[in-house]
């Protein structure tokens, strides 16, 4: 199974611009395709700040949009033709005239907004939702082919969408290719706060911790010595690794309800990260903290 290169962009997409070229990159371009201008100066301060946010903006908008830069020093003239007062100022073309525009910093949701409301946004991200839940069913059923075609398709529309990143890299997991799982679940934001991405690494994490013996051979020994806690932790990398978490969580809720402090604590820092690997809202994570709660507050 192959995954393309789904950030792969237009060259053109952004661009610096100038007075001379306006005609071709702004009111000719903008016939096809909305072109959004940033007029903006070296001195400007918000406008360091703006147009890192408008370029990631037009990037996630996956080449629906185009954008120009315009340095006003070097070229005053459609500055001064668009009576452009302040900077940092956008103005949106579309079929060779501006249709909307701001002034000043704006925060990401409202960039978003702005773009969604030129590209017709609302539909994409209804194909967007439409290919997670195609993809999620997929996975659900097991048809890996079905789910992979869905996620990849997502981020040709949005190469940063998280969820798709994701769900790309469970369809590894489920393949058993846990290293281009590694490498796709990369492409999301290390601090990504996604519970899917979460969930990914925190299940790649115990794969990488499983122990080498058998888990048979570690039920034998917890079941010949039930205080061998070592033995009982291992058995619950081992379950978590072949996909048993709830197995996982009864070994390590058995571990903390004899001694909460053995290793320290080992077996409770254990159970959040296979939490965070079946998902904070799924039954096996509530039920574990209910049953890690009733445990340590007893």
């Amino acid at each position: 199974m192959s995954l393309a290169d789904p950030t792969a962009l237009p060259d053109d997409l952004i661009k610096d611009g100038s007075d001379a070229g306006f005609m071709t990159d702004v009111i000719e371009a903008s016939r096809t395709q909305p072109v959004l201008v940033d007029f903006w100066a070296t001195w400007c301060g918000p406008c360091r700040t703006l147009t890192p946010m408008i370029e990631k903006a037009v990037r996630a908008a996956g080449g629906a949009v185009k954008l120009v830069k315009i340095d006003v020093d070097k070229n005053p003239a459609y500055a001064g033709q668009l009576r452009v007062q302040s900077i940092p100022t956008v103005y949106a073309f579309v079929n060779g005239q501006p249709v909307d525009g701001f002034q000043g910093a704006v925060p990401d949701s409202q960039l978003k907004a702005f773009i969604d409301k030129l590209t017709g946004g609302e539909s994409a991200n209804s194909d967007i939702e439409q290919l997670l839940s195609l993809g999620e069913e997929s996975l659900s059923l097991n048809d890996l082919g079905g789910a992979a075609q869905a996620f990849a398709q997502l981020l040709t529309i949005e190469p940063g969408n998280e969820k798709a990143i994701a769900g790309m890299a469970r369809v590894y997991l489920a393949d058993g290719d846990a290293d281009q799982a590694r490498q796709t679940i990369a492409m999301a934001p290390q601090d990504s706060k996604e519970p899917t991405v979460q969930s990914v690494r925190a299940q790649l994490a115990l794969a990488s911790a499983a122990p080498t013996g058998a888990a048979s051979e570690l039920e034998a020994r917890v079941a010949a010595n039930p205080a061998d806690h070592q033995a009982r932790y291992d058995l619950s990398l081992a379950q978590a690794s072949a996909g048993d978490l709830k197995g996982a969580v009864d070994s390590l809720l058995a571990i903390v309800a004899a001694d909460r402090e053995w290793n320290d604590q080992a077996a409770r820092k254990q159970l959040l990260v296979v939490f965070d690997a079946a998902g904070g809202a799924s039954d096996i994570a509530r039920d574990g903290r209910r049953r890690l709660s009733s445990i340590l507050f007893a």
